[in-house]
């Protein structure tokens, strides 16, 4: 399940802007079809400021019919979004509002990501708000469009609207919410992608040994995978792999240059963050809306 260029916005009110950022994404499906993958995740899109959610949320809809009308086999996977700005998709009912105006239901689903939800206002961190959350997805969208996950625990607050990726167990989800999440009967046989933060880990080069972290978290995936979470000693054992992963995390973020200066994974300088208040809240309204257009709305 590839992901979608994040440029692409179906959702523009502009006809010339929309018209290029569908070329896109049907190229896109053309490579994927080529390619025998059936499955295309990607970002609804954004009003751009410039209509209603409603009315951009059926020119999503016309895009997705024409590109069944174009292509063959590939089923169009709707992400789950933040919900940041203008950016469509984070409540279950837009994207149940795309389902509902396609004409081949066949070939359209949608994929969820546990940040994204959280930070939309959903509460995933206990079974209960979980299963709260899955008897909603089935309301506003139906099950049986549920057609692949991104897990990632998130370094912002519940129904912050915030699109930030934080390393398994060390986010505000915990192990715990993965845990239950990964039992469950309805995410059993889906496609679960890892879209975390990588690091270098010391004395690695990122193209040949320095997937360190996301090795680690795969593998603790598949130890939550294999544990029921009833046994007396389950929380100990989160405990003891969330002190893995963090030490795992430390260590491979503190790489630095021969001159001691933090590097990123190839090998550069990382640049400062502006700092204060007036920064946070810029970072808040733009940062995911990035994702789905670009500065000037172009596409």
């Amino acid at each position: 399940m590839p992901h979608g260029n994040y440029l692409v916005n179906l959702g523009n009110p502009d006809d010339e802007k929309r018209e290029k950022s569908y070329q896109c994404f049907l190229d896109d499906l053309k490579r994927c079809q080529a390619l025998g993958l059936h499955l295309y995740n990607f970002h609804p899109g954004s009003t751009v400021g410039q209509t209603t959610p409603e009315a951009s949320l059926t020119l999503v809809a016309d895009c997705i019919n024409r590109a069944h009308r174009e292509t063959e086999n590939v089923v169009l996977i709707l992400e789950n979004m933040a919900g940041a700005g203008n950016v469509l998709g984070g409540r279950f009912s837009e994207l149940g509002s795309v389902i509902q105006q396609v004409v081949d239901k066949s070939r359209v689903g949608v994929c969820l990501d546990t940040c994204h939800m959280f930070a939309a206002g959903y509460d995933i961190r206990t079974k209960e708000g979980w299963d709260a959350t899955m008897i909603e997805f089935e309301h506003e969208i139906g099950l049986q469009y549920l057609r692949g996950m991104h897990l990632n625990d998130s370094k912002a607050s519940l129904g912050s609207k915030r699109d930030r990726h934080a390393n398994i167990g060390l986010g505000e989800l915990k192990l715990s919410t993965f845990a239950h999440i990964l039992s469950d009967p309805r995410t059993q046989g889906l496609p679960l992608i890892l879209e975390t933060p990588a690091f270098d880990a010391p004395g690695t080069n990122w193209r040949t040994g320095g997937m360190d972290v996301w090795r680690s978290e795969v593998a603790v995936l598949h130890r939550l995978a294999d544990h029921s979470g009833t046994d007396a000693g389950f929380e100990g054992r989160l405990a003891e792999w969330t002190r893995e992963l963090a030490d795992m995390v430390g260590e491979a973020s503190g790489v630095r240059s021969a001159k001691g200066n933090k590097v990123n994974h190839e090998g550069r300088p990382v640049k400062k963050r502006r700092k204060g208040k007036a920064a946070e809240d810029e970072a808040e309204e733009t940062d995911e809306e990035h994702h789905c257009c670009s500065d000037d709305g172009t596409i």
